[in-house]
């Protein structure tokens, strides 16, 4: 892509007042890198870094205010398409945050069932993150080793609701449907087979000469400067920040099981690499214990009251599932929120994603706000490459992870 001059700007040299042109270069949204939905305009005075400026809109969906026009379940399809990367934690923070406002809680193996998906789908995050931030520095073998599980993922995501990537899975009080045993296997191999794999992964970078050098001391994010900036997860962890909802404010069963909060002091982008490639054998320890005490038990409320989807069973041999089916899906008379306003929140692959609601005894919410932590860390990036090189911007975007229907919301 073409350089062209900005405006004259002095620098100071050693002897002289001299003036040098910034150059300003478009990286992105065709980059490779930017996967055609980021772009941002650096100021560079020859190969370093002056200034950068984030520029979004490139994949705007409106996804706030479609939360005014579906009801409760039908918005689980639009979080699939927020962070697509990982949508099955979407649609656990969604629901989590729905069931907040009603003041429900859904049934224990419900509960182990989205700790499995949402661990899963971090697990599927981060090596999509670590791949595609190594193949962006020259580590092309890496990225083959991480995507190649992500397919071994997709696989189990296929078996449990019937979609690789749009997955839709979670419901007001429960899931889709319950875990199949086809399901429950499929998650053991993975959980036997995926450590060598992990093992490999580091081999290949953890000490790789050339990776080092891109990526340590590069884009360094001091803990003070993570907290002002409210930075969460990896991103935030990797800095010293010891903050994790799952173990500071618990939801679903993370509180039975035994795992660490990865974090490291650095904050550069090799320690936000580390970070996540702890993380991940840390999710795995949790699946493991999730599927091997995964207990007995309906997987949606049955109050009495219609809240929860009836199974397809009950709507085709009973009146009671018929009418209730026909109440909440045929006749828009869905679920009847109270006249108020919720935040919550769950550990994301990327950090805090929350939902703000505001219900108005409607199906439908008032008001749908997301906090998502791709937001607040694009809006980190300017401050943490300056003074870099050209060639440390694509280190430092890929260390942060950013999605970028997160963005324009």
């Amino acid at each position: 892509m073409p350089l062209e001059p900005a405006t004259l700007t002095s620098l100071p040299e050693a002897g002289g007042d001299e003036q040098e042109y910034l150059w300003t270069l478009n990286f992105g949204p065709q980059h490779p890198a930017t996967h055609t939905t980021l772009r941002i305009v650096l100021k560079l005075a020859g190969e370093q870094v002056v200034d950068a400026i984030p520029d979004i809109g490139y994949l705007h969906s409106g996804f706030e205010k479609i939360g005014e026009s579906l009801d409760y379940n039908q918005y689980v399809t639009v979080t699939d398409r927020m962070n697509y990367i990982s949508p099955l934690a979407n649609n656990v923070a969604w629901h989590h945050a729905v069931e907040t406002l009603l003041g429900i809680d859904v049934p224990r193996r419900a509960q182990y069932i989205r700790t499995i998906v949402a661990e899963l789908a971090r697990i599927s995050d981060h090596l999509l993150c670590c791949g595609a931030m190594g193949l962006d520095v020259g580590a092309f073998t890496f990225f083959l080793y991480a995507f190649n599980e992500r397919e071994t993922l997709y696989d189990a995501f296929e078996t449990l609701c019937g979609a690789r990537f749009t997955t839709s899975y979670t419901r007001v009080g429960g899931v889709m449907r319950d875990a199949s045993p086809l399901f429950i296997e499929k998650v053991r191999h993975f959980v036997r087979a995926f450590p060598r794999t992990l093992d490999d992964m580091e081999r290949l970078l953890n000490r790789n000469r050339i990776f080092i050098d891109r990526t340590r001391g590069v884009g360094v994010l001091t803990k003070q400067e993570a907290l002002a900036r409210s930075c969460t997860g990896p991103v935030a962890r990797a800095s010293g920040v010891t903050m994790d909802l799952r173990k500071d404010a618990p939801y679903l069963a993370y509180e039975d099981f035994d795992f660490n909060v990865c974090c490291m002091t650095t904050g550069d982008c090799y320690a936000r690499y580390l970070v996540r490639m702890a993380e991940m054998r840390e999710s795995l320890k949790i699946v493991s214990q999730a599927i091997e005490n995964l207990p007995s038990g309906p997987v949606n409320l049955d109050t009495g009251e219609r809240v929860t989807i009836p199974d397809k069973s009950q709507v085709y041999t009973t009146i009671e599932g018929c009418i209730s089916h026909f109440e909440l899906i045929m006749a828009n008379r869905g679920i009847e929120v109270p006249h108020e306003e919720s935040y919550a929140a769950i550990e994301a692959p990327n950090g805090e994603l929350g939902f703000y609601i505001v219900g108005d005894g409607s199906d439908v919410a008032y008001r749908a706000r997301c906090r998502p932590p791709s937001f607040i860390h694009f809006a980190v990036f300017p401050h943490l490459i300056r003074g870099h090189t050209l060639s440390d911007v694509v280190a430092v975007l890929g260390s942060l992870n950013i999605i970028a229907a997160e963005l324009d919301r």
